[in-house]
C-alpha cells in the first residue's frame, strides 16, 4: 500500500470506551480549561494595569488580578509537572 492509498481519519478519531483518544479527553478539556482561565486573568490584569495608569481603575483590583495571575500560572505548572512525573 502507498502513501496515497493509506486510509486517512479525519480529526481525533472514535471518543469510544477504551480508546486512547477517551484516556487524553480529560487532560485535553483540563489543558483548554487552564488556558481559558490564564488567558481571561492575563487579560483582566493587563486592563486594570491600564486602568491604574490613566486613573480610573483602584490599585486593590490591579493587584488582585496579578495575584491571581501568578497563582494561576503557579498552579499550572505544578499540574503540569505532576503530569509529567506519571
Amino acid at each position: 500500500m502507498t502513501r496515497r492509498n493509506t486510509p486517512q481519519r479525519p480529526g481525533l478519531g472514535r471518543l469510544e470506551p477504551g480508546t486512547r483518544q477517551r484516556a487524553q479527553l480529560p487532560s485535553r478539556i483540563a489543558d483548554i480549561a487552564w488556558t481559558a482561565l490564564w488567558v481571561l486573568v492575563a487579560l483582566w490584569a493587563v486592563w486594570s494595569s491600564v486602568g491604574v495608569v490613566r486613573g480610573v481603575t483602584a490599585w486593590s483590583y490591579c493587584v488582585g488580578a496579578w495575584v491571581l495571575l501568578a497563582v494561576a500560572l503557579a498552579m499550572r505548572v505544578v499540574v503540569t509537572r505532576r503530569r509529567a512525573r506519571t
